[in-house]
């Protein structure tokens, strides 16, 4: 559905392109190639409705990627904004060293209780890549108490992606992201990805987890002595390109762990809060890790919000009269009271919308529509269509030149906001999405990707991943 336009009521100087100069004079925009900016101008947002966005001069636009993976209930949702302003009128922060309140501690109560206990503390921090950070230094630093200080090394996925921060750099495994950095960064062991696109013929995702779980298994087995932890993306690595895998792999990581002794991290930054089908992914593996690393969503798209949870005994391996073997990292805005009173909002979303079983529903309309409308396609010009929970994604053969930027300026003129990783096109909307507005997803999506396709050019710089 192509974008609708309400009734100019803007200035002139609050149009998309005054808003689009004034950007880029001075905004220095993420995950984007400045060189690229009057090609590709950022699209100046108003204001946002449910799964809408809406530009300065009043078009409106579909957030097909919930704004990078936070929103799951829409934009300015009645409940959430409720709860902001009450929070507001009792108090907006305070710092969480040497104070408490109840947004914080009981928003630690709840996820506590959603993991059965199994998790029993929530350590707050800022955001995604600090979460990450927080994990790394409390598992070395956790062995370290115990007199292992040997264990300091880490084993990372390849493909796998966990922030961009240095720690968090040093576990992933996107090169446009790592390698400019790579002599400021310490070497993580890398272990085969149990993305199922790798299948050998006759393989199934299953088939190809089993062999990326014996890789893992036969390094720790030779230095677990060397190694803190493991870290993974559990079923989907998503900045990879939605590389999605068998959970059995996350039941046979465990085993290996804990056979090994070896700490589990789970990085659910982008696949926790219901985007896999279950509120925490790891859930469909039946297992809990040693730390669980949450952001993204957890705020329902509102607030800056992270944390990590981990079990009763990594936290007491730190409690002791000598300063040195307590955990002392700290952010200003840690446990921030707005932020946490979103969540709390989220989680009550949760239930009294039973988001997670209507989800079902909604996904499996999205991939019957998608699969109906690249008919033929599949196996030629696309490969790989997959899904989990909320997450719909295919990839594109002999996509072109700079697809992904081809494919976002063509979604804007079908009123939809996306942005393809590479030659990966990834579905991944609000939760507030209805059936005619997945309806219009899809048919804008298959619209988008013909014009895209008529483009195609082999001519130009190197194509660049959007996310």
């Amino acid at each position: 559905m192509p974008p609708t336009i309400a009734s100019p009521s803007t200035s002139l100087a609050s149009t998309n392109a005054a808003w689009q100069q004034r950007s880029r004079r001075h905004v220095w925009h993420p995950c984007t190639q400045s060189i690229r900016l009057e090609a590709v101008p950022p699209l100046p947002i108003a204001r946002g409705e449910g799964v809408w966005l809406f530009d300065a001069e009043g078009r409106r636009y579909m957030d097909a990627t919930s704004s990078w993976w936070v929103n799951l209930f829409g934009h300015a949702h009645p409940a959430l904004n409720a709860a902001l302003k009450d929070q507001l009128d009792r108090f907006s922060h305070v710092m969480l060293a040497g104070c408490t309140h109840a947004p914080a501690v009981e928003l630690a109560e709840r996820l506590s209780a959603l993991t059965g206990h199994a998790l029993g503390y929530c350590f707050y921090a800022s955001d995604g890549a600090s979460a990450v950070e927080i994990a790394l230094k409390m598992s070395f630093h956790a062995w370290r108490n115990a007199g292992r200080d040997r264990k300091r090394r880490f084993v990372a996925l390849r493909q796998g992606y966990h922030g961009e921060t240095l720690g968090a750099l040093h576990v992933s495994d996107v090169p446009v992201f790592r390698d400019a950095y790579a002599p400021l960064l310490a070497n993580a062991h890398l272990v085969p990805s149990p993305d199922a696109r790798r299948a050998r013929p006759g393989e199934d995702a299953a088939a190809v987890a089993q062999r990326a779980a014996d890789e893992l298994d036969a390094l720790l087995a030779a230095q677990h002595d060397t190694i803190a932890a493991v870290i993974v993306e559990p079923l989907v690595q998503c900045a990879t390109g939605m590389a999605m895998h068998d959970p059995g792999y996350l039941r046979r990581v465990r085993a290996s762990c804990d056979r090994h002794g070896v700490h589990l991290i789970a990085d659910e930054i982008a696949v926790g809060c219901g985007r896999t089908g279950s509120f925490f992914a790891c859930e469909q593996a039946g297992i809990w890790p040693d730390f669980l690393c949450l952001s993204k969503g957890i705020s329902g798209g509102y607030l800056p919000l992270a944390l990590v949870m981990t079990r009763d005994a990594i936290h007491d391996a730190f409690v002791d009269d000598d300063v040195a073997r307590s955990f002392l990292h700290s952010h200003s805005y840690t446990g921030n009271a707005l932020a946490c009173r979103a969540a709390l909002a989220t989680l009550d979303l949760f239930d009294s919308e039973d988001a997670l079983q209507r989800n079902r529903g909604r996904a499996q309309r999205l991939l019957t529509r998608l699969q109906d409308g690249l008919d033929g396609q599949v196996g030629q010009d696309i490969a790989h269509l997959r899904q989990r929970g909320m997450i719909t994604a295919f990839d594109v053969r002999d996509p072109g030149a700079r697809f992904a930027e081809r494919f976002h300026m063509a979604a804007r003129a079908q009123g939809l906001l996306m942005r393809p990783i590479g030659n990966t096109v990834y579905l991944m909307p609000p939760y507030a999405i209805g059936d005619d507005e997945i309806d219009q997803l899809v048919d804008g999506t298959l619209v988008t990707l013909k014009a895209t396709m008529a483009t195609r050019s082999n001519e130009g710089a190197r194509d660049v991943a959007l996310a």
